[in-house]
């Protein structure tokens, strides 16, 4: 990536989960940089509403000098959500930018957790990004352009006690990035995962102020402003959080070829580190490299013999 300027001018993003914490960030920074921004909240309805809270940031925006509109759609109401993506196309032409930043926590072990709680994790996590990429998805090849952004987790990439149901889906969200990354890439559209570590509504009461203070949502938002430029990568798992950025990746080891015998499980067993080292590791590019790697061990021991 280039060290120009990073902007968003003539770009429409749609953020979710954008009325407080990390997605108010991300849509106030794209708007600073030029993006008109739909920003999404779940309407519960009532006082206090959280379509107040994007209303607020909507405000932000335009105080600021930028365009946005607010839209209470939940992501897990897949007609709602073709609804906003309908209203950023009626009022801007487009859609350039989709962060699907929308979750929630139901966290308890789980000898605990009601299956109810981890189906809804699932829900809003993982079938809400299906429910808004789905909705952009057909306009963004039509356009031949589109900047996607999952939002994963260390909890899915590494597992966290208690959050099954959040790790679960976090993951999951990296495997429907790694296919529509491949899908998209023709046309133009960049798929990428941000795991960010970041102090927000669901993290409150979880972690000692110290650590709050220094894990700000705004330092995760330089991590996303790359995956959504028009020079992003495709297919990249950035993780941030208090200024510091990595990346994750999902390799394969070089393993060993054992054959196919009544001891193979035994032998696999003896040389189980030896499969598992991760000197000479690989970052496949699509999922058949697995079974390239291992017929191409298979052939050439057959030639051997």
């Amino acid at each position: 990536m280039s060290n120009s300027t990073i902007d968003f001018k003539g770009r429409v993003a749609i953020v979710t989960g954008a009325g407080g914490g990390l997605g108010r960030q991300h849509a106030l920074a794209l708007a600073a940089r030029g993006a008109k921004v739909v920003v999404n909240d779940l309407d519960r309805g009532g006082a206090g509403a959280s379509v107040s809270a994007a209303q607020a940031v909507v405000d932000e925006i335009e105080a600021a000098g930028g365009e946005a509109m607010a839209n209470g759609a939940s992501v897990t109401d897949f007609e709602a959500v073709q609804a906003m993506v309908k209203q950023a196309v009626d009022a801007w032409g487009r859609v350039d930018v989709l962060v699907n930043n929308a979750g929630i926590l139901r966290d308890k072990s789980f000898a605990k957790m009601e299956l109810a709680d981890f189906k809804l994790v699932v829900d809003v996590h993982l079938m809400g990004a299906v429910n808004c990429t789905k909705a952009v998805w057909a306009l963004m090849n039509e356009q031949k352009y589109g900047r996607i952004v999952m939002t994963t987790s260390s909890s899915g990439l590494y597992g966290n006690f208690g959050q099954s149901n959040y790790g679960a889906a976090k993951l999951a969200l990296v495997g429907l990035m790694q296919t529509l990354s491949i899908e998209g890439a023709r046309n133009d559209i960049r798929v990428n995962c941000l795991a960010p570590t970041a102090a927000t509504r669901m993290t409150e009461g979880l972690m000692p102020q110290e650590v709050l203070d220094a894990l700000k949502p705004e330092a995760v938002v330089p991590a996303m402003l790359v995956l959504a430029a028009e020079d992003a990568p495709n297919r990249t798992i950035l993780c941030a959080g208090a200024g510091t950025f990595e990346a994750a990746h999902i390799t394969l080891t070089q393993g060993a070829w054992l054959g196919i015998g009544a001891d193979t499980a035994e032998q696999l067993a003896a040389r189980l580190a030896e499969v598992s080292s991760r000197e000479g590791e690989i970052v496949p590019q699509n999922g058949s490299a697995q079974g390239s790697n291992e017929v191409g061990k298979a052939m050439a021991n057959a030639r051997k013999g």
